[in-house]
């Protein structure tokens, strides 16, 4: 195929030339989500999920690449994939204007799309255009309960529900039980997160973070954006109260949080100011803004002792999960996605966990790391979402697990994190997840056809009385 001019805006479109082969036999998929190309947890697993499919070579793709901004609107194509793969660039997430225009001009076998479903009521909403002419497959992420019952009119709008999580699963089949729905998390990519030597480890530690080789420095790793529901600001102030318990334990006893984030991200908090307020200003806190690439993540997942995620609601929690790929444990909050990332074993008693009165208490101790149950929950709400859960943690159950991961040591924490990688392999890698994607999408090219052979959907008609 050629496709030789467009410009997609807001409110402009401009109709693509647009020449299918003869013949042609692959599969074409319009999907809609955070560009591809972009770092968000969306972004990449729309990447990856792409990328897989390509590979196949039973499919092409047309992709609306959104939530960014951008400094043009012209498509892009990757060295890789060529004219199988074009990404238009689009504010927002598009709009029905920008959909019917490509519904007309690319054609498409099935629409795809990916996030939260408030992006997308629009879409929704101009169902009957889109599916009398494709099959519409939502890979739906969602954090929490209670059983979002607001959506069931866009489940029972779509004709193959996706979801990423057991929670999300559950939701689905609960609110919209005849709904055709998979489960199927993300995928993480372990021939590119993966641990490295011990040399290769400190020497990482050394020249970029200034920490000599010391069993008694703790590294902390928070990757994420600085939102509020990540905790990004509450985590600085914990990890100060962490600090504090471990003084007083061990006087020559070392510990950094290292938070890759923007630290003045205009949907967050300031992180600098934050810092400074508690004077955490001697190498306590490192903030990392730069962007870098998967192989420099690794390292520096290699270079932490424990990646930490403690959001109040998670779809999946992708950072975390890369952690444990690279071989090292993990702290995460027991709500969403991340309840999957840790499994309780039994109920053991830790010197670190104890209550104010000194009176012990049992704590659950997990494979890969240490879950933290939640301490509170509150529901929220807007416009968009009548309702949410958010589990809170407090400060001290953060504090407490932190300094059990410091107690355990390198040789238990090692422990930990060849746990984790097991369990990514086993449950959260590429081939599975590749071959369940182009199950699914070729099941739907089949069953539900698309333009002249749609099947399975009747649209809605004018009846004149």
């Amino acid at each position: 195929m050629s496709v030789r001019r467009t410009r997609i805006v807001t409110d402009q479109v401009v109709d693509l030339e647009f020449k299918p082969q003869d013949n042609q036999k692959k599969i074409k998929i319009l999907t809609i989500s955070d560009h591809p190309l972009s770092p968000s947890g969306v972004g990449i697993q729309t990447k990856y999920f792409i990328a897989e499919m390509l590979r196949t070579g039973k499919f092409e793709f047309f992709s609306l690449g959104g939530a960014i901004k951008h400094d043009q609107y012209q498509p892009i194509r990757t060295e890789e994939f060529g004219d199988d793969w074009v990404i238009a660039p689009v504010d927002g997430y598009g709009n029905p204007d920008i959909i019917r225009s490509v519904l007309r001009t690319q054609k498409p076998d099935i629409l795809w799309f990916m996030t939260d479903p408030r992006f997308f009521s629009w879409l929704w909403d101009m169902e009957n255009e889109i599916r009398s002419l494709v099959p519409m497959v939502y890979y739906h992420v969602w954090d929490n309960y209670p059983y979002p019952t607001y959506n069931k009119i866009w489940y029972d709008s779509t004709d193959h529900v996706v979801t990423i999580s057991k929670l999300t699963s559950d939701i689905v089949k609960t609110v919209s039980p005849k709904t055709t729905e998979t489960y199927l998390p993300h995928a993480v990519p372990t021939d590119m997160f993966k641990k490295v030597s011990n040399i290769e480890r400190n020497a990482y530690r050394k020249e970029h973070l200034g920490i000599e080789k010391d069993d008694d420095h703790l590294l902390v790793f928070w990757n994420n954006r600085n939102a509020r529901r990540k905790q990004s600001g509450s985590l600085i102030f914990w990890f100060k109260e962490f600090l504090t318990k471990l003084q007083k334990k061990n006087k020559n006893a070392k510990a950094t949080l290292l938070m890759h984030t923007e630290p003045r991200d205009p949907n967050g908090q300031d992180l600098y100011a934050i810092i400074n307020n508690l004077e955490l200003t001697k190498g306590e806190v490192l903030i990392s803004q730069q962007k870098v690439d998967l192989a420099n993540l690794n390292q520096i997942y290699n270079a932490a002792d424990v990646t930490i995620g403690i959001s109040d609601a998670e779809g999946f929690g992708l950072a975390t999960f890369e952690s444990l790929a690279a071989e090292t444990p993990i702290i995460v909050t027991m709500t969403g996605g991340l309840q999957e990332q840790v499994t309780p074993i039994k109920k053991v008693t830790h010197k670190s966990m104890l209550t104010r009165n000194k009176k012990s208490k049992n704590v659950t101790e997990y494979e890969h790391g240490i879950g933290l149950e939640p301490s509170s929950k509150s529901i929220i709400g807007s416009q968009e979402v009548p309702f949410i859960y958010e589990d809170r943690v407090n400060g001290e159950s953060v504090a407490d697990a932190l300094l059990t991961m410091y107690e355990y040591g390198p040789e238990k924490r090692a422990e930990l994190g060849a746990a984790g990688r097991a369990h990514v392999e086993k449950n959260y890698n590429f081939t599975k997840f590749a071959k369940k994607w182009e199950n699914i999408l070729l099941d739907t090219h089949k069953k539900h056809g698309s333009w002249e052979n749609r099947k399975n959907y009747k649209s809605w008609e004018l009846r004149t009385l």
